[in-house]
């Protein structure tokens, strides 16, 4: 049972933390800019000063508590979503999928927009998930690494199958089986967050970039390449093109990646470490090429005609955003319900042309083109077989690994 507490931060992981709410994945809207979720320096750090109210960490109960389920009677379900997270009618008052799920169920969904970053809406939920009591929600969505805690907690319901057909077909084979929830037995992407290298075209002139070895060799990039400020995406991409899998590697393979990017800041081949400001200077031209985030470059090449992505042949990194439906949950059947609709390639197609993000939904690409030819077409929403094939997740780890490598890491970009 892990616990965290606020005197166990590291100064490397509390700067993390700072980093991220100032200028990394939390502090991008949604549509405008890709909206990570501190996946990696907020890990720890986060959970770990929200520790400080005091509430003990519960004990793990195997399959999460289950309340008395009045979905037959209350015909409701009680919704926690990110900002921007879900399609809108031209009205901006309506929701035209759960519109629909209403229309065809029966069922009526409170939609909330109260989650803004993970640690904040985690110091929300905390106090009545350590006590055993209802949170007041039937859905929330959570990224990869607060729903792989929530698990480990027994904070969560374990989903029943058998409403679930649609998820259980249709969950695209990349997104299967997560370290932290083998075969989705708690969970399900709601959408996936991609890490790539992107490039000015006019800036490279001419100048080929396939690959994290061209961003960090390359003399003629020198003080034009930028990497980012999240410890899980600049190091995973660097492991991945090094031949090391994310998922699996060591504490030497992470040494020898960091002394890899060492080497390239001692001769000033990187530019700098960024958030999510280095939008600006790859629009500009002041970077030339930098790894980044997809849901970025979906709308950068949408208004600059200089601007596209590479998927280097070793790979790229991709984390989730998760449902999950918590602890004493009075509407465990209809929130299933929810999420199994999702999965249909039909409203799994409009909520992926709204929002612009990695659908986990197989069979959508039809359904997408009829609405938005441009979308379907793009792999940074639906990648095709050899894209996805390419796709890593950053293996989960332990308290005391998150702080030597977010240490090593502070070290290597000056934070």
């Amino acid at each position: 049972m892990e616990q965290y507490e606020l005197d166990r931060l590291s100064p490397a992981q509390v700067a993390a933390m700072r980093r991220s709410f100032r200028n990394g994945r939390a502090a991008l809207s949604r549509r405008s800019l890709l909206r990570a979720s501190t996946g990696g320096a907020l890990a720890v750090g986060g959970l770990g000063a929200l520790s400080a109210c005091g509430i003990p960490a519960a004990g793990k109960t195997q399959g999460g508590v289950s309340a008395e389920d009045h979905s037959a009677k209350e015909k409701t379900i009680d919704f926690s979503n990110w900002t921007e997270y879900m399609d809108v009618d031209d009205s901006g008052k309506h929701h035209p999928t759960l519109d629909a799920f209403t229309k065809r169920t029966g069922i009526s969904v409170k939609y909330t927009e109260d989650i803004n970053d993970n640690v904040e809406f985690f110091g929300k939920i905390k106090p009545q998930l350590a006590a055993g009591q209802d949170t007041g929600r039937d859905l929330i969505v959570v990224t990869d690494w607060l729903a792989a805690r929530l698990i480990r907690f027994g904070w969560v319901q374990k989903l029943n199958a058998s409403n679930l057909p649609h998820a259980y077909a249709n969950l695209s084979a990349q997104f299967r089986s997560p370290d932290w929830d083998p075969g989705r037995a708690y969970s399900y992407p709601w959408q996936g967050i991609s890490t790539v290298i992107a490039f000015n075209k006019k800036a490279l002139n001419g100048i080929e970039v396939k690959s994290v070895s061209d961003l960090l060799d390359n003399p003629k990039l020198k003080g034009r390449v930028g990497f980012l400020s999240e410890m899980r995406d600049s190091m995973g991409m660097t492991l991945l093109d090094m031949g090391k899998d994310p998922e699996k590697f060591t504490d030497d393979d992470f040494d020898a990646a960091i002394a890899r990017l060492q080497k390239a800041v001692d001769k000033g081949q990187i530019r700098r470490f960024t958030g999510n400001d280095y939008t600006s200077d790859l629009t500009k031209g002041d970077l030339a090429a930098c790894v980044a985030w997809a849901g970025d470059i979906v709308q950068l090449k949408a208004d600059s005609p200089d601007v596209d992505f590479v998927i280097p042949d070793s790979g790229y990194l991709t984390s989730t955003d998760n449902m999950l439906i918590p602890n004493k949950a009075r509407h465990k059947t209809n929130a299933e319900r929810l999420m199994d609709y999702y999965y249909e390639p039909g409203p799994a197609a409009q909520l992926a042309a709204y929002i612009n993000y990695v659908c986990p939904v197989d069979g959508v690409k039809d359904e997408l083109a009829k609405i938005d030819k441009s979308a379907a077409d793009n792999p940074l929403i639906i990648p095709d077989k050899a894209m996805a094939a390419k796709s890593h997740a950053f293996r989960s780890l332990t308290q005391k690994e998150e702080t030597a490598y977010e240490e090593k890491f502070a070290k290597l970009t000056g934070a």
